[in-house]
Order: C-alpha cells, then sequence, then structure tokens
C-alpha cells in the first residue's frame, strides 16, 4: 500500500461505520437492526483485514457478532504478511534510499495498522511518521488520521489533544481543502459534546464544500448537519440555509422527517412538527453513535422551541388549543407544559380554573437589567467573603 500524496484525498480508515454497527448490535432497543449491523461488521472486518478489532469485540462481547471460527486466524496471518513487508522495505529504504522513500514506507505502515484497528501499534507508527514527514499537507493528513482513530475508538482525549495540533498546522500553511475538512472534524466532535451551536456553526459552513468522505458519507453529513442547526438557528436562517438550500434539498427526498422537521416548524404546523420529531428520533437519534446520548436532550429543546414560538404570537392561549395545535391530549400538554415552567423555559403560567396558558412577555431591558442585578449580588458575596479572609 503506497502512502497518499499530498494532493490526494485521505484515506477513509479506520472505517468509521464499524464502531456505528457495533453500537447498534449493543442496543437490544435497536434489534430490527441487528441482522443488518452483524452482516455489515462482519464484511467490513474481513475486507480490512482487522484481527485486532476482532480481538477487541470479541473479548469485550463474544456473542456480540459470533463470526466464523476461522476468520481470526486467516487475519491473524494476513496481518503478520504484510506487516513483514513493510518491515523489509523499511530495512531497503534504510540501506539504499533517501528520506523520502522512508517516510512514504513509514506512512504506508502506519496506514496499514490504522486499517486494521491496532490502536496501540498505529498510534506509535502515525506519531513516528509524523516526525519522519516533511511536507505540511501530509503531516496534516497524519494528525486527521489520529483524530479519526480517536473517533473510531471513542477516545476523546486523543481527539482533544490533536484537534489543536491539526488546527494550528493549518494556520502554518494547509491549503483550503484541509481547512474545509477540519471545520467537520470541528464540528462532529462538538456535536458529541453536545455544543450543537458551535457545532453547528461549522458544519452548515462546510456544507457548500464538503470533502470529509473519510468522516462520513454526503447524505449523513447532511442530516447531522440540518439536526445540530435545527435546535438554535433562528427562524428565517432556517428557511434560507436549511429549506432553501440546494445541497439540503437534494438530500431532502431521501430523508422525509428531516423536511418535515425543518417546514413545519418554520410554517407554525406544531401537529406536523411533533410527528416528525418523533420520527427524526426514532430514525436518526437513537440509532445514532453521536447523537443517542443527547437524543433526549434533543427532543426536549426541540418541544420548548415549538412552544415558544407558539406562546410569542399570543398573549394568552387556551390549553385545548394548544392541544389541537400540536395534536396532544390535554394531560400531556399540561404535564410538559408545567415541568418546562417550573424549570423557568418558558415564559408563561397556566390558569387551570379558566384552561388558558398566559404568557409572560419580558423586555429586553428587564432582563438585562435581571442580569446586571444577579451578577451584582455575586459579586457582593465574593467580596465579602474576600474581606473576611483578608481580615
Amino acid at each position: 500500500m503506497s502512502a497518499p500524496a499530498d494532493e490526494e484525498a485521505p484515506l477513509p480508515i479506520p472505517n468509521l461505520s464499524l464502531p456505528q454497527q457495533v453500537f447498534v448490535l449493543s442496543n437490544p432497543a435497536l434489534s430490527e437492526r441487528h441482522e443488518a449491523a452483524r452482516k455489515e461488521l462482519i464484511e467490513g472486518i474481513e475486507k480490512d483485514e482487522m484481527a485486532p478489532y476482532l480481538e477487541i469485540l470479541l473479548s469485550a462481547s463474544p456473542s456480540l457478532i459470533s463470526p466464523d471460527a476461522a476468520l481470526l486466524p486467516k487475519l491473524i496471518a494476513a496481518n503478520e504478511t504484510e506487516l513483514a513487508k513493510f518491515d523489509a522495505k523499511l530495512v531497503e529504504a534504510e540501506e539504499s534510499m533517501g528520506e523520502t522513500e522512508i517516510s512514504d514506507i513509514l506512512r504506508a505502515k502506519a496506514a496499514y495498522l490504522t486499517k486494521i484497528g491496532d490502536k496501540t501499534r498505529s498510534l506509535a507508527a502515525l506519531e513516528l511518521a509524523l516526525e519522519k514527514t516533511p511536507g505540511l499537507g501530509a503531516r496534516i493528513d497524519i494528525v486527521l488520521t489520529i483524530v479519526r482513530v480517536g473517533f473510531f475508538f471513542n477516545d476523546i482525549e486523543l481527539i482533544t489533544t490533536n484537534l489543536p495540533k491539526a488546527s494550528k498546522l493549518i494556520d502554518e500553511g494547509g491549503d483550503w481543502d484541509r481547512r474545509n475538512r477540519l471545520k467537520v472534524y470541528q464540528g462532529l466532535h462538538l456535536l458529541t459534546i453536545r455544543d450543537f451551536k458551535k457545532g453547528g456553526e461549522l458544519l452548515i459552513d462546510a456544507l457548500s464544500t464538503f470533502t470529509a468522505s473519510e468522516l462520513m458519507d454526503y447524505d449523513s453529513f447532511v442530516t447531522v448537519t440540518v439536526i445540530s442547526c435545527m435546535v438554535w438557528m433562528e427562524r428565517v436562517d432556517i428557511k434560507k440555509k436549511i429549506i432553501n438550500s440546494p445541497e439540503i434539498r437534494q438530500v431532502f427526498p431521501t430523508q422525509p422527517a428531516l423536511e418535515s422537521l425543518a417546514t413545519s416548524l418554520y410554517n407554525c404546523e406544531y401537529a406536523a412538527f411533533f410527528q416528525s420529531l418523533a420520527t427524526v428520533e426514532q430514525n436518526h437519534l437513537i440509532p445514532s453513535r453521536v447523537l443517542s446520548p443527547h437524543a433526549r436532550y434533543y427532543v426536549r429543546e426541540m418541544r420548548i422551541r415549538s412552544y415558544s414560538q407558539l406562546l410569542e404570537s399570543y398573549r394568552s392561549l387556551t390549553l385545548d388549543s394548544m392541544c389541537r395545535a400540536f395534536g396532544v391530549g390535554p394531560e400531556f400538554m399540561d404535564n410538559d407544559l408545567s415541568r418546562l415552567i417550573s424549570a423557568g423555559r418558558l415564559n408563561c403560567t397556566i390558569d387551570k380554573v379558566n384552561g388558558v396558558v398566559e404568557t409572560n412577555r419580558r423586555d429586553k431591558k428587564n432582563a438585562q437589567y435581571e442580569q446586571v442585578v444577579k451578577q451584582g449580588d455575586l459579586l457582593l458575596n465574593s467580596l465579602s467573603k474576600l474581606s473576611k479572609v483578608i481580615v
């Protein structure tokens, strides 16, 4: 395997669809997806000769995929043969070739170890290749490969350590393509830590220039972009940047629930919005390795968005009219609103006697005044404690 040149697209290694299949198989609630996930996982492991990764899976949960007993020995033998070839080439290069040839072989060996899912040895090989590689573009690609290893094994520390390294290298003279790919890496990481706003801003900015197919395919990229942006984007921008986006519109026919989520919220069709939100939760949030931990949070925040949008248009609404608008029963609406009001997430009150929801409108000046008073109280308390320590 030859190492990719600076101008070539990075290799899609390790295969990030495989830990997604492991996630599906590990979730009993997704049992209807297990057969397809097991098939894709085994095929991916066999194709990339992933003996080290298969050993990890068998050690953690032997019954997870139950591969053919002959598969692991076959893959181990294939790995040993291929790595022996790299070692022989490296010896020959060190004896009779220059630094460029040595660098190429080191990068190729690191790529193979990354592809087969050998975390420890691949990281060591990637660090060595990074040290021996002179080209800035190739060095950026190596660091981004390390980040992908972090994504593959869900190693947050590895990701957070190497994303700034990649950013620094790109600032030193990285090209336009790598700068745009880095946005996708950063955006995906921010989604994993529930920063949908910053992550969504990066993803939507990379929408028309997406080339990071080593991370995910284009349809998946559009899906996570729409989901991450819907939770914070202003209504006018939802129309401009999502509903009317040509890049997103070409994917909408295959993802009707996503289209309905955006258009129904924008058009104030709240019953349709609730239905599409439930579909997105079941089809895109819960089954996703990245988004599943944030599914409940996301659904709650989207409900708050829709309630707030409706209540902003009225001083008061009957509870019955809200139930009709959202297509839910009065008990659900009363309980949901009550929880959100008590948590300070909705500026309204419920008059249960008359069955009316009344909106409490706070202008910006009053809100700023309350914030200043609150911060002033905190400052005075801190000064009081400090004075006691000094005395």
